[in-house]
C-alpha cells in the first residue's frame, strides 16, 4: 500500500509552513481518516450486512462530526486531482465517497471553479464490498454512459478515491452485479483489479522505449482563481536510473510537459550536490543555491511550492516518511514565513485541503 494512504502527523514547524501561502493545507479542516471496515457489504439503501449475514439499517446514521475524505475530480486541464472535502461520518464511507463523484450529485455544491465530477449523471452506487484488500464497486447501468475520452480518468478517480483507505489496495468494477474485466466503453483493462501502482495522469511524452521504463509519480502544481493546488502525474523513467529519489527530483526539476497547464517553481540549474541520504525514514537532500529560486541567496528561503512538491513526491517512495533539505551541506534555511526549517517535513494527511 502506498504511503500516500497512511495518515502521518505533521511536525509543528513543518505544519506552520505547509499551512501557509496557498491556503490548501487548512488547519481548521481536521484530517480525521476513517477506513471502511473490511469484509463488509453495503446495499444500495445504505444497509450493512453484518458478519452473520443479517441486514442492519445504517442509512441516515451520521455522527455530528465530519470526516475529511479525498475525492478525485477532473480539473479544467483534464487532470484527475485530489480534493479534500468534509463528508458526514458514516459506516459506509467508501460508498459515500463514490456517490460524491457523480455529476449532479451531492458534490455539485462543493466543486471548485473549473472542476467537474467524474461519474455520469444519475449513476447509482449500488454497493461497495471490501474484502482481502480488494474493493469491488458496483454501479448501475448509467455508469456506462460516459465519453470514451474520460474512461481512464474515471477508472483512476475511482481507484485513487477508494485506495485512500488503508483497507483497500486494489479496485474492481461491477455493473449491475456483473464483474467487468475491462471498462465498458473503450475497453481499458481491469483484469484482477487496479491499484495506485497503475498510475494517474500518465505522461509518456518523452518516452522512446516504453518497455525499458518504469512508472514514477511526481506532484506538479496548477492554479484556479489564483489558488494553487497539486496534481499527481505518473511519468515513465528509464530502468537505467537506479535511485528513485534522484529520478523523482530530476523530474521535478525538469518540470511538466509544455502546454499542460501545470506549473513548477524549480529554477534551471537546480542540482543535488550529493546522493540522497535515507535513514530511519528521513531523506536528506543537499542542493546547490539554485533551490532558492527567485529568493535572494542571502535570505536562504525555500518556497512553499518547491518544498511541498518535494514532500508529496518523495513520500510516495518506499521507506521515505519525511524530507529534510540542506544547501551546500548547511541546514540554516527558512520557509516563506521566515521560520527555520530545522525539522524534516512530513507528508500532510490529506492533499489540496481548503477552498480554491
Amino acid at each position: 500500500m502506498s504511503k500516500y494512504n497512511k495518515q502521518i502527523a505533521i511536525t509543528v514547524i513543518a505544519s506552520s509552513m505547509l499551512l501557509s501561502g496557498c491556503g490548501l493545507f487548512d488547519a481548521e479542516k481536521a484530517t480525521k481518516e476513517i477506513d471502511p471496515p473490511q469484509d463488509v457489504t453495503f446495499t444500495k439503501d445504505g444497509e450493512q450486512i453484518n458478519e452473520q449475514g443479517k441486514v442492519e439499517d445504517v442509512a441516515g446514521e451520521e455522527a455530528a462530526e465530519k470526516m475529511a475524505s479525498q475525492l478525485y475530480l477532473i480539473d479544467k486541464n483534464g487532470f484527475v486531482v485530489p480534493y479534500t472535502v468534509n463528508l458526514p461520518e458514516t459506516k459506509s464511507v467508501a460508498k459515500l465517497a463514490l456517490e460524491h463523484l457523480v455529476e449532479g450529485g451531492p458534490i455539485s455544491e462543493m466543486l471548485p471553479n473549473g472542476f467537474r465530477a467524474v461519474l455520469p449523471q444519475d449513476t447509482e452506487v449500488i454497493g461497495v464490498n471490501i474484502k482481502d484488500g480488494v474493493a469491488t464497486a458496483d454501479f448501475s447501468k448509467e455508469f456506462t454512459s460516459y465519453n470514451k475520452e474520460d474512461e481512464e480518468k474515471i477508472l483512476q478517480a475511482i481507484t485513487w478515491t477508494l485506495t485512500q483507505f488503508d483497507s483497500v489496495e486494489k479496485v474492481k468494477i461491477w455493473v449491475n452485479g456483473h464483474e467487468q474485466k475491462e471498462m465498458p466503453v473503450a475497453g481499458t483493462p481491469i483484469h484482477d483489479g487496479v491499484s495506485r501502482e497503475d498510475g494517474i495522469n500518465h505522461d509518456s511524452s518523452d518516452v522512446v522505449d516504453f518497455t525499458n521504463t518504469h512508472p514514477l509519480t511526481v506532484y506538479y502544481s496548477a492554479e484556479t482563481d489564483g489558488q494553487e493546488y497539486f496534481v499527481p502525474v505518473t511519468k515513465r523513467v528509464s530502468n537505467t536510473e537506479t535511485d528513485p529519489i534522484v529520478s523523482a527530483v530530476e523530474e521535478l526539476v525538469n518540470g511538466p510537459a509544455l502546454a499542460t497547464g501545470l506549473l513548477t517553481e524549480f529554477q534551471n540549474g537546480v542540482e543535488l550536490l550529493s546522493a540522497p541520504k535515507l535513514e530511519d525514514g528521513k531523506v536528506t537532500l543537499d542542493f546547490n543555491e539554485a533551490i532558492y529560486g527567485s529568493f535572494d541567496e542571502e535570505q536562504k528561503i525555500v518556497s512553499s511550492q518547491v518544498l511541498e512538491s518535494l514532500v508529496l513526491t518523495l513520500t510516495e517512495q518506499e521507506g521515505v516518511d519525511s524530507v529534510a533539505i540542506t544547501v551546500n551541506g548547511k541546514a540554516d534555511l527558512l520557509n516563506e514565513n521566515g521560520e527555520k526549517l530545522s525539522e524534516a517535513v512530513t507528508r500532510p494527511a490529506k492533499v489540496n485541503t481548503g477552498s480554491f
